[in-house]
């Protein structure tokens, strides 16, 4: 890992929104408090890195990869009929990557679903169950 990996800290906002699952190798791996969407987010563990161009090739290869694994693992948990996948970073200028399964019934189909509804708190019970369906998912599927 390059050396500015050490340096790396979340970003207050996206840890005040959300929810630690864990740690792939490139990425911290984050739930956001909305029980409206099955709504992750992948935070390269790299300080100062704001675009997706900010991450070396071999970075970028690796978080292709790790969206790649997450997107399979939502949408196979939640099945959903589409997933959203951005890198936006307009508020929060921290590198994140949103991955969100959609369904045609949620509140905000069929536009994206920032502003739409006011975040709707997570059924504590739901919410562990959810994480933990992902870690098995992701880490030891």
């Amino acid at each position: 890992m390059p050396s500015d990996a050490s340096t790396w800290s979340l970003h207050s906002q996206l840890k005040k929104d959300t929810i630690d699952i864990g740690d792939l190798p490139l990425c911290k791996v984050l739930v956001i408090k909305d029980a409206h969407y099955p709504w992750l987010l992948l935070v390269p563990r790299r300080a100062g890195a704001v675009e997706i161009i900010d991450l070396d090739d071999v970075e970028q290869a690796q978080l292709m990869t790790e969206i790649s694994r997450v997107s399979r693992a939502l949408k196979e948990i939640t099945k959903c009929d589409k997933l959203n996948v951005a890198a936006l970073g307009n508020l929060v200028p921290q590198l994140h990557v949103h991955v969100i399964a959609r369904r045609t019934s949620d509140a905000a189909w069929p536009r994206p679903v920032w502003g739409v509804m006011p975040p709707l708190a997570h059924d504590a019970e739901e919410v562990q169950s959810f994480i933990n369906a992902l870690r098995r998912k992701i880490w030891l599927g």
